[in-house]
């Protein structure tokens, strides 16, 4: 049988030394995500949602406790099949200098493989094939990040990680990318882990949410009742707060 679970974190810890100190990052995070559902994190800046992104992907590995990815722990994946499955991206949508067909091309190139019908990748983000030969340096904000969401597609992930992906876009084209991710995940099922400080976001498209707060994970749930019933004090201090803003 399946395994329900996409991604399961047991006993995460992660600690990072700076400036002679040592700094707990992640601290005994045990949750689980399911597939095909979207999860959003929440929490204060520096509470270690991006850490747990990173684990997913083997960017980092844990000090302590273990990650599986579909079943399997995520230091035993080969790294190129495991960012086959589990595709990541960020804030800034890195480009490389050249056209979107360039960008496009790149992951296949990675894996050792042809991209077929790349103009098929940009319909999945609502862009034009005439915007395949466009220099990327002459994209707006909002048509860099659907290029990004479009090459992370092209190894078609099972597990989309995200990490504040429309933060710095304007407020039609957050609107967008949501619609976009949320389509693609009912469309291909994927298992996506949305990491946001936004949390209208996070109750807009998420169907579980996690709050992280000093490296621990304090509350999780489904979406609907992690906003309207919150059990923790420090869940409804931090909804509370960030909801007024």
């Amino acid at each position: 049988m399946m395994n329900q679970f996409a991604i399961e974190l047991n006993g995460v810890s992660k600690s990072f030394a700076a400036n002679g100190k040592v700094e707990q990052v992640l601290n005994q995070v045990t949750g689980n995500v399911r597939v095909g559902s979207i999860l959003t994190v929440i929490g204060p800046s520096g509470s270690g949602k991006s850490t747990i992104l990173s684990m997913c992907n083997l960017l980092l590995t844990p000090d302590e406790g273990e990650v599986f990815i579909h079943g399997k722990e995520v230091r035993t994946w080969e790294i190129t099949e495991l960012r086959k499955k589990v595709g990541i991206a960020f804030q800034a949508a890195p480009m490389i200098p050249g056209t979107v067909l360039d960008n496009l091309v790149l992951p296949a190139t990675i894996h050792k493989s042809e991209l077929e019908r790349p103009e098929g990748f940009l319909e999945k983000v609502r862009l034009p094939k005439t915007m395949l030969q466009k220099n990327v340096q002459d994209l707006s904000g909002g048509q860099k990040q659907r290029v990004a969401l479009a090459r992370t597609l092209v190894n078609k992930p099972t597990i989309l990680l995200l990490d504040e992906v429309s933060s710095a876009l304007d407020p039609s084209s957050v609107r967008e990318i949501e619609e976009l991710i949320v389509n693609i995940q009912k469309e291909e099922q994927t298992t996506i882990i949305w990491v946001t400080h936004d949390l209208e976001q996070a109750q807009r498209v998420g169907t579980h949410c996690w709050f992280v707060s000093g490296g621990e994970l304090v509350e999780q749930g489904p979406t609907e009742l992690f906003f309207s019933s919150p059990k923790e004090e420090m869940t409804r201090e931090f909804l509370a707060k960030g909801m007024k803003s």
